[in-house]
């Protein structure tokens, strides 16, 4: 007995700090609309209900004198609308799915009670944001799991919006220092603000546009949303985007994902120099070596129905991969002794080996130092240096060098290190407004 009531404190206890948490979480949304007669006179008094079945959420209210219904800082989900009035049939529409920080307008037109009853529309409602002139699109579960990106990475879909320029997989820009990658609306990068479950995830120090901190398994978020532009009085802190991610709680059934990708190199094409460079050297056209295994499963249900849920979710990544390396080496002109600068006037000035050698006023094979002995090797270029340049790989890209005396070369290589990327997510959800009976 007092071992039973020492748990019951400590789990009346969690559930108390847990609720500081729940409080902190702002992603949610609203809906609002008018109920009507037949004629189109609005009905004031009316019983609006708002029910989640998969999580026993529940919200009623009534209609206004103007006959406007609203529910405010609900969280975002799938919901049923039931409207009752005396002497008019209930009106219960189905599928009224209510997204992320995107206030929706649903109205509602009542008929007269005779023979019908009931009348439920079973369709999806259309929804129509007309409370704020934001722009943006979100998405639903449905949506994040059926679209193919690359990595299963949430921000390879937050960079589907309109009017954003994303750049963050050009290599060509490194994110960490550059800050137009991920341009929403003109602004850069580095003004983003990213929350998950109104909690602020951002970056300081990377300023990625839509990758925080934390990063969440793509199983683990239930919805998101981008707002480009017009953002809303509760949106802030930056001029950017604003990025707001919604994770799973559980619901009334359970529900769990199993999931296992391989990328092998077999999938893969050759890059065009690196081709290049292998069938010049004799060696087989091989591409770049592309190991991925991506893994992970999720779980969630009911802890106590209608009151009590947890949702767990986990993946893995393992990375055996290669890397193109480009570095500077000799060019052909120079590995045969020719020289190429620009001059004054823009021309290019090509020396050959006789010109250099001409240059060498006074050159001395004698041995000593002073007078006599300043060319040990003969005039022109070091024949040793000359040497040594042959032993190099011949270029094949000219995006580093001066295009002239130094080109670049790129070739693969193996990538030692190993990438071993893990998220654990672990959120329980209470339904705070009605009562927990503990038992005992």
């Amino acid at each position: 007995m007092r071992l039973a009531s020492r748990a019951v404190v400590l789990l009346v206890g969690f559930l108390l700090a847990f609720s500081v948490l729940i409080s902190a979480q702002t992603a949610t949304t609203s809906l609002r609309g008018t109920v009507t007669d037949p004629k189109g006179a609005v009905l004031q008094g009316t019983s609006v209900t708002l029910t989640n079945p998969a999580t026993g959420f529940s919200r009623t209210t009534k209609s206004a004198n103007d006959g406007v219904y609203q529910f405010v800082e609900i969280p975002p989900a799938t919901y049923v609308l039931t409207v009752t009035a005396a002497g008019f049939a209930t009106m219960k529409q189905n599928n009224v799915s209510l997204l992320v920080n995107q206030p929706a307008t649903l109205d509602v037109a009542m008929q007269v009670r005779g023979a019908t009853e009931v009348v439920e529309v079973t369709g999806t409602a259309p929804l129509v944001n007309t409370q704020d002139a934001s722009m943006g699109h979100a998405f639903n579960t449905e949506q994040v799991l059926s679209l193919p990106f690359e990595g299963r990475d949430p921000a390879g879909i937050l960079s589907l919006q309109p009017g954003v320029a994303y750049t963050g997989n050009s290599q060509s820009l490194d994110s960490t220092v550059d800050s137009r990658s991920g341009s929403v609306a003109g602004g850069r990068s580095d003004q983003a603000n990213i929350t998950i479950d109104g909690v602020d995830d951002n970056d300081p120090i990377s300023g990625n546009a839509f990758q925080g901190v934390f990063r969440a398994t793509l199983d683990s978020l239930q919805e998101f949303r981008v707002t480009t532009a017009g953002g809303t009085a509760d949106e802030g802190r930056a001029s950017g985007a604003q990025v707001v991610l919604v994770t799973k709680s559980g619901s009334n059934k359970f529900h769990g994902s199993l999931f296992d990708y391989e990328r092998p190199t077999s999938t893969t094409a050759n890059d065009p120099l690196i081709k290049a460079s292998q069938l010049a050297s004799g060696q087989p056209n091989s591409p770049v070596r592309v190991l991925r295994h991506t893994f992970g499963a999720s779980f969630g249900g009911p802890i106590i129905k209608d009151r009590f849920f947890f949702f767990a979710s986990y993946e893995g990544e393992r990375r055996r991969e290669d890397t193109i390396v480009t570095r500077i080496v000799p060019s052909d002109d120079l590995r045969n002794g020719f020289v190429s600068y620009i001059a004054d006037d823009g021309s290019v000035v090509r020396l050959s080996p006789t010109d250099l050698a001409s240059m060498d006023l006074n050159c001395s094979t004698t041995p000593g130092f002073g007078g006599g002995g300043t060319c040990p090797l003969g005039p022109g270029a070091n024949s040793a240096v000359m040497q040594i340049f042959q032993k190099y790989p011949h270029p094949n890209t000219d995006v580093v060098g001066d295009g002239f005396n130094f080109r670049g070369f790129q070739f693969t290589a193996s990538a030692p290190a190993k990438l071993n990327t893990s998220k654990t997510i672990a959120s329980l959800y209470v339904e705070t407004c009605k009562a927990i009976t503990l038992p005992g």
